[in-house]
């Protein structure tokens, strides 16, 4: 393809939000009828977050008649959706109260009429027209083309059952697979709930200054560079910079934290969360599309396109399942009455049955509906998952590696002792400070801070061939001296031996979880400075928590290893990595992976990447602050806080456990319904119960995931 080529088709991609998907199958059918449409060159139909993509030129009304089977409703991506009709006044549902009043009035007519009238089977018949008349046209299509799924087993066993005249049992059989789809339509609105309350987070006009006039403004309208108002008890409706006022904002919509955060001139604000206090004037520093919330909201609705693991296996085994129900229902009628002179209205109306009971709904919803519930919970609790292939491989994670710097520590390092050796701190702080301002390690940062804090005017210090030395410190030339800043492994290298009392010093600080770095000539040592980085409040528990569910849990830091130790031990991380260059974590990494065959490694989304891409699962935190946390990472802890991990990991794990029920419930009550065909005891009645009690026990299952919390 040309790039003229790809470029045009890429320009005329569209995506519209779809009403009245039933079912899985319906989504694919609908696919399908799209992409063989004239203009279009190709559709993708994500099911979960209920929307297609075409690519080519294409009217929605004809789009909407490629639907029709469905009765498919279509709006524009960012149109607002209509009112929603409740579950009862729906179409589907009303269809229903149609069928089963008719059904009803033919019991009525029977007792009423005299005998020989036609008038209750005409009440039957009408009943199962209307009742199924969406089942049969999908049916009857999938038969011309020789598709076999749900439609076309219902289809056949409806048909059948007339034909050997069962009507009442046909129309039982229809008005039941009609309440069992329209459950299922009603869960799977249940289950993107989760999603659309993400769209209603943020409002569609905000209160916008310009040119000295303020106006209220819809969202699409609002320019990067707007100054946006916010006053007391208002959501935002942009993501910006505060430029004028302090309050404290409610980010518990993205980061799922309750606790209010203050915020202040130069601080970062995102639409979506509530000013509860001050007014704001805040710099609009984003388009509506580009927002947090809005890049949440895509991020997690192209996730549930992503099919599970156990899902594709569903998918796969239904592909041939359905065909071996049809040619298991055909060897019960034919085999019995020719080989063993069977009576063959008994053996059709098994074979009918088999059809019936053999219609894998169940099956087919065991898992996206559990997933779909799963993901839409974990963003509403400030956990973005990326996929159902995350969201089960997060449940059966056994190890999780941890970065110490930003990730377990605050990653903001302070010098809490300077000690000096041989000449004045103040001398030696500002050529320190100096140095380091070359160096982008965050030790250096804290030194120059403490060189600030001492009004020492360090810039004035002219720097010469600075050099870095990776993973031990740097080096440079100060007034034609030549001084080494680094880890006392550099001064073992530079003086072979350091000083006992200097190393006793140095192990001192060491033990108390401190970072010592040393300051000196090839020949002698001038000072050592301590840095601490705070470990954070939430750290100590979350570890805890790990441990108690079974997750063997790693720290990796490049640190040295009596600093690392010392700050692994207070917060109880069982197995401690220290002194470990990049490369180090990648091939540790690799080795935990061997070793427990899943894993995940936690950072910033920034650094570490390489250790990142080796886990199974990379899980990034303040995914909220930093789009290359929210793009590369597997699982985004939208707040820059720990303490969702676990609540992560047991959803995952509950989410699995759920879809490993559904799998097994949905094929067991099938074996279960098949061997009463052995005794002859399985009725149309018996397996449409089978099958309608079984996709519902499944969904209700499955939407038992919407009400778990992080405090389970």
């Amino acid at each position: 393809m040309t790039e003229a080529r790809a470029r045009l088709i890429e320009e005329e991609s569209k995506t519209y939000r779809v009403q009245g998907f039933s079912c899985a199958g319906c989504a694919k059918t609908f696919e399908e009828n799209v992409k063989h449409l004239d203009g279009v060159s190709d559709a993708q139909v994500n099911f979960g977050a209920s929307k297609i993509t075409v690519t080519g030129t294409v009217s929605k009304k004809e789009l909407e008649k490629a639907g029709a089977f469905e009765s498919l409703q279509l709006r524009d991506e960012h149109e607002k959706a209509a009112p929603r009709i409740p579950f009862w006044k729906q179409k589907t549902t009303i269809k229903v109260y149609i069928a089963i009043a008719l059904l009803l009035m033919s019991f009525l007519a029977d007792y009423m009429v005299e005998e020989g009238s036609m008038l209750p089977l005409m009440l039957i018949i009408l009943s199962i027209l209307i009742g199924g008349y969406t089942l049969f046209i999908k049916g009857l299509n999938n038969l011309i083309r020789l598709k076999f799924d749900m439609s076309t087993l219902m289809t056949i066993a409806i048909i059948g059952a007339a034909f050997i005249g069962e009507w009442i049992e046909g129309a039982i059989v229809v008005i039941l697979f009609a309440i069992s789809e329209a459950l299922e339509r009603y869960s799977m609105d249940k289950a993107r709930q989760s999603i659309a309350s993400l769209m209603d987070i943020a409002p569609n006009e905000a209160l916008i200054r310009r040119a000295g006039k303020e106006m209220l403004v819809n969202v699409d309208e609002i320019e990067i560079g707007d100054i946006m108002i916010v006053k007391p008890g208002q959501k935002l409706a942009m993501d910006g910079i505060v430029v004028k006022g302090i309050s404290t904002i409610n980010q518990a919509a993205i980061t799922g934290e309750s606790v209010p955060v203050t915020r202040s001139v130069h601080d970062e604000v995102f639409a979506g969360t509530l000013n509860e206090e001050g007014l704001l004037e805040v710099k609009v520093t984003k388009r509506v599309e580009d927002t947090t919330i809005a890049k949440i909201i895509h991020l997690v609705e192209e996730a549930q396109s992503e099919k599970a693991p156990s899902q594709a296996f569903v998918d796969k085994f239904a592909k041939y399942y359905t065909p071996a129900i049809i040619l298991l229902a055909a060897l019960i009628v034919v085999i019995p009455p020719t080989l063993l002179g069977g009576e063959w209205s008994e053996w059709i109306y098994l074979g009918l049955a088999t059809l019936v009971v053999g219609c894998p709904c169940a099956l087919v919803v065991s898992t996206p509906i559990a997933v779909v519930t799963a993901i839409g919970n974990a963003a509403r609790n400030g956990v973005l998952i990326k996929g159902g292939v995350y969201l089960e491989e997060a449940g059966a994670l056994r190890a999780i590696a941890f970065d110490k710097t930003g990730t377990l520590t605050k990653g903001v390092p302070t010098v809490t002792d300077m000690v000096t050796l041989n000449g004045e701190e103040a001398k030696i702080l500002s050529i320190t400070a100096a140095i380091e301002k070359g160096s982008q390690h965050p030790l250096a940062s804290a030194i120059m801070r403490k060189a600030e804090e001492s009004g020492l005017d360090f810039h004035a210090v002219q720097v010469e061939e600075f050099q870095s030395l990776t993973g031990k410190g740097v080096k440079a030339k100060v007034n034609d001296v030549q001084y080494f800043v680094g880890s006392p492994a550099l001064f073992h290298d530079l003086h072979k031996e350091i000083e006992s009392s200097i190393h006793d010093h140095i192990i001192q600080l060491q033990n108390a979880g401190k970072t010592v770095m040393i300051i000196g000539t090839k020949n002698e040592i001038l000072s050592l400075i301590a840095v601490a980085d705070e470990v954070r409040g939430s750290s100590k528990e979350v570890i805890q928590k790990l441990n108690q569910i079974g997750i063997d849990t790693v720290m990796l830091t490049g640190d040295n290893r009596r600093t690392a130790e010392a700050i692994g031990h207070q917060i109880g991380v069982k197995n401690i990595q220290a002194e470990l260059l990049p490369e180090d974590k990648l091939t540790y990494i690799k080795g935990l992976r061997e070793q427990h065959h899943r894993v995940a490694m936690v950072g910033d989304g920034v650094n570490d990447a390489p250790a990142l891409a080796a886990s199974t699962v990379g899980v990034a935190m303040g995914g909220a602050g930093t789009d290359t946390a929210l793009e590369t990472a597997d699982i985004a802890l939208m707040s820059d806080d720990l303490s969702k991990l676990p609540y992560t990991i047991q959803l995952s794990r509950k989410a699995l456990k759920i879809i490993k029920q559904n799998i097994t419930f949905s094929l067991a009550i099938k074996a279960f319904a098949l061997l009463l065909i052995v005794p002859g005891w399985l009725t149309l009645w018996m397996a449409i119960f089978a099958d309608m009690g079984a996709t519902l026990l499944v969904t209700l299952n499955s939407l038992r995931l919407m009400k778990m919390n992080d405090n389970e």
